[in-house]
């Protein structure tokens, strides 16, 4: 830390300051470094990572003279000794501390300005979700295959641009520092001025570049099967249009059980009371033993003890109920789990029972209930309320599970004990890969309960529906991909004033990643709503359509159901039952 005649009165960041090349303003910044610094010529990463400026400084009052007065006055009464040295020995940390609120700060204000920005930026992200829905309903095809070349574009012209800067950067002063050597810095405008930076992007993006051309080498014929059925899911998802707005009932409904946790939580964690004990210097029977303040001088432990005092313990409690309070945690934790999954596993069946109920209309949408969705939500809490506590009751104890598992972890940090490390990892691995198999498995036995009755379809198709599914949810995350990037791309060209059209209307901001990652991160989970509902439909279509192979040959007297039986037939290699 540093002592300055006079505070801040403007924004600057030293990258700013260094980049005007203006001696006044460098002249300025000066005076906020460090009295050793005096070079000015030397680069703006060096001068940050050995720490001789700060990376930003704010506009700032000084503190009141009370506060100068009450430290002279503790001075003179020799108490500021200890103080100072704790200030100084956590001086660094309170550094840190200091900066992250700044931040903060700063970030707030950036949504005070911003906010109604970011709604529109929402709502634009909404309707491009409708329309590239609608549009896959007639060009699903085109628009899966145009998604596949745009992306593989886009992110060949990212490790293009990464190499560019990666290259422009050799041989400037300053850019060969680590990441870790610079640490963490308030202006983020600082890492990008490191080819560390550009490499870590390049070498993401290759990965990213390498794995979805070897997905489309292996998987060309899942994914012309896929596209099949994201056809049919299309006209599915119109005559059930109600589907797309389903997932708000089911985010009302977790927010409750959300909710429902937290007041338990809050309610158990202050349940607390303050524990006095008896403590005395010399020997006393009553050592220990637990004291009210109120009533203790009029006990007869102060007779037989003058020198017992009844002092604070501990904040807890030692009754039956205070001992396994942890345990009443864990069972809300469980409870918790329990009911969100319940909820997950409603909305699945409900939507999976009105997409069968499309599929299994033979004059679509003639032969289809009036209000499918309605229809299925009834039946589902009428006839399948059991099995979904089931399985989401199985579900629980795994994460529960998990849960214990991490709080062992978390008790066991201190402890040098490699072995229990080790073994606490690999069971923290197998129960998240357990999990994550339940979760398929659960989704699609709630399929499997509304498209038929309970037979082994599902295991004698199991890895043909995984297989579909992964493919399925890569294409999704394509669509997802193009929504939050075009969004994304109009967000950063707006916030940055770079459309001439509205430069004017754009909020002046101290960071304007903070409303262009807002725009990108609600972008995606408006687009992962949409396109959840549109997986569950191509998931329910597929396990309706290997039953509707069992069951039927295509004859004039067991017809198929599936309007693009034909071309799935062809395109997967698949057979209808010989039964």
């Amino acid at each position: 830390q540093i002592c300055v005649s006079k505070c801040p009165d403007r924004y600057l960041t030293y990258l700013s300051a260094y980049g005007s090349r203006t001696p006044a303003e460098l002249g300025y910044y000066r005076q906020f470094c460090v009295p050793e610094f005096k070079n000015l010529q030397k680069a703006p990463i060096e001068v940050l990572k050995d720490k001789e400026c700060p990376a930003m400084i704010i506009p700032s009052t000084p503190r009141t003279s009370g506060g100068a007065n009450e430290l002279s006055r503790q001075n003179s009464t020799g108490k500021s000794a200890s103080v100072l040295l704790a200030f100084l020995l956590l001086g660094e940390k309170a550094n840190v501390v200091l900066e992250t609120r700044q931040l903060a700060m700063k970030i707030f204000e950036d949504y005070t300005v911003s906010w109604y920005w970011i709604i529109i930026g929402l709502v634009i992200a909404m309707v491009a979700s409708l329309i590239f829905i609608v549009l896959l309903r007639f060009l699903a095809g085109i628009m899966v295959w145009v998604m596949i070349v745009m992306v593989i574009l886009v992110l060949g012209y990212g490790i293009f641009h990464c190499y560019m800067e990666y290259a422009k950067l050799k041989g400037e002063a300053g850019s060969d520092v680590s990441l870790k050597d610079l640490g963490f810095q308030t202006d983020l405008r600082v890492y990008l001025h490191l080819r560390q930076t550009w490499l870590a992007f390049m070498i993401i993006l290759c990965v990213v570049e390498v794995v979805i051309i070897l997905l489309l080498v292996f998987l060309r014929k899942r994914i012309l099967i896929a596209i099949a059925l994201i056809k049919e899911a299309s006209r599915a998802v119109g005559h059930v249009m109600m589907s797309l707005l389903f997932p708000l009932c089911t985010f009302f409904l977790l927010c409750l059980c959300i909710a429902y946790w937290a007041s338990t939580a809050v309610f158990l964690s202050t349940s607390n009371e303050a524990v006095y004990k008896v403590f005395n210097e010399t020997a006393c029977q009553f050592s220990g033993q637990t004291c009210k303040p109120e009533t203790f001088n009029t006990t007869n432990v102060t007779k037989l003890c003058p020198d017992a005092q009844c002092l604070f313990a501990f904040y807890g409690g030692e009754t039956a109920y205070h001992k396994y309070l942890i345990v009443l945690q864990f069972f809300n934790v469980f409870m918790f789990f329990w009911l969100a999954n319940f909820v997950i596993a409603l909305g699945q069946v409900t939507l999976a029972g009105a997409f069968a109920s499309y599929y299994w209309a033979f004059k679509k949408p003639d032969d289809m209930p009036a209000f499918p969705l309605f229809s299925a939500f009834g039946r589902a809490l009428r006839y399948h309320t059991g099995s979904l506590a089931f399985g989401s009751l199985i579900l629980a104890i795994v994460q529960v599970i998990r849960v214990i598992l991490e709080y062992l972890d978390h008790r066991l940090k201190a402890a040098d004990n490699k072995f229990a490390k080790f073994l606490l990892s690999c069971l923290k691995c197998c129960f998240w890969c357990l999990e994550k198999f339940l979760k398929f498995l659960n989704r699609n036995a709630y399929i499997m309960v509304r498209v038929t009755q309970p037979n082994f379809l599902l295991m004698r198709n199991i890895i043909r529906v995984a297989v579909l599914d992964k493919v399925t949810d890569f294409l999704f995350f394509l669509g997802k991909l193009l929504i939050v990037g075009s969004v994304g791309i109009l967000a950063f060209f707006f916030f940055t004033q770079r459309i001439k059209l509205v430069q004017d209307t754009a909020p002046p901001l101290n960071y304007y990643w903070v409303p262009i990652l807002t725009v990108i991160v609600g972008s995606y989970l408006i687009a992962h709503g949409f396109f959840s509902v549109y997986g569950m439909c191509v998931d329910t279509l597929f396990l309706c359509f290997c039953e509707d192979l069992e069951r039927n040959d295509g004859s004039p007297e067991r017809p198929y159901y599936m309007f693009e039986r034909s071309e799935i037939l062809r395109k997967g290699n698949l057979e209808p039952s010989k039964s």
